[in-house]
């Protein structure tokens, strides 16, 4: 397919955004990063905020790839729990642990990640993104636990700046993913990029008596089972489309902010890139912690 015709075909036409920004036009803010290999695309499936204080499969696996990666010089962390009205990125020296949640024990609130936040990057995330005043800068919101209770166990030391950047609630789907194709080059100055939610998250319909089995509904199954195969075979635009896949896909997405984040790890990916899915099982019926590397 023709570059011009899967955008028409994956609706990337339908908005303003431009493609990719030339970076000889800016200022790089990230000049004085240190070199490394580049850094892989990860999607991680985070699941409850217990995993913050558990050590069990998908705890290991986080732990995992991060032996696999040279220390990043920044992450940037796409978070199912911050949604807004415009997209924003996170721009203060030293982010606050948010616990976003109720319900959990007194030692879940206890925990920090008191990583230091990086309004350099803030700023050059900022300036990539075209049209000029697309993404704007927060000074209020923090590392929510979509983000801190996963990077906590690649990075236990908190010695990694971290900032996030917001899904804007109003926009559609080809809008997400061409955001992120315009951050893609960040991976080459060893900026980690990191989507977190879960691919398939209805909690209203979770089986609690089997939330700790690998159990699927049917419908779940059949949602999980094609979005890994559009992810290996690259057919991206199903996935774009996910609101034209059938009744599966409802179920299984019946809100769109943990699926997202997908979006933009999928939106950073390379074609030479090598794909691997890891804490690959669905738990409680319709939830799945399926994690995806590029790179």
């Amino acid at each position: 397919m023709k570059r011009k015709d899967f955008i028409k075909a994956a609706g990337l036409g339908l908005i303003s955004v431009p493609m990719i920004s030339s970076l000889s036009k800016l200022k790089n803010l990230t000049d004085d990063f240190a070199q490394t290999e580049r850094m892989p695309a990860l999607f991680l499936g985070h699941g409850s905020p217990m995993n913050a204080i558990e050590d069990n499969e998908f705890v290991q696996g986080f732990k995992d790839q991060a032996k696999q990666l040279e220390k990043p010089n920044a992450i940037i962390v796409v978070s199912a729990h911050w949604e807004t009205r415009g997209t924003y990125v996170t721009a203060m020296e030293n982010p606050r642990t948010i616990h976003d949640f109720g319900g959990f024990p007194q030692a879940l609130f206890d925990q920090q990640y008191p990583a230091p936040g990086h309004p350099a990057l803030a700023q050059e995330v900022a300036n990539l993104v075209q049209p000029g005043g697309t993404v704007h800068l927060d000074d209020k919101w923090g590392l929510d636990h979509g983000s801190w209770t996963v990077v906590k166990h690649m990075f236990p030391d908190a010695d990694v700046p971290v900032i996030q950047l917001s899904i804007d609630r109003t926009q559609t789907p080809a809008y997400h993913y061409q955001l992120a194709q315009q951050l893609k080059q960040l991976r080459d100055k060893g900026v980690l990029i990191i989507g977190s939610g879960n691919m398939v998250h209805n909690l209203g319909r979770v089986a609690w008596n089997k939330l700790n089995e690998h159990y699927a509904f049917d419908w779940a199954a059949e949602a999980d089972q094609k979005m890994k195969e559009w992810i290996l075979s690259g057919d991206h635009q199903r996935l774009i489309n996910f609101r034209q896949q059938g009744s599966a896909f409802d179920l299984a997405i019946p809100t769109p902010e943990h699926y997202i984040p997908l979006l933009y790890t999928l939106g950073l990916k390379d074609k030479n890139d090598e794909t691997l899915l890891f804490n690959d099982h669905p738990l409680g019926g319709s939830l799945t912690m399926t994690s995806v590397k590029f790179g």
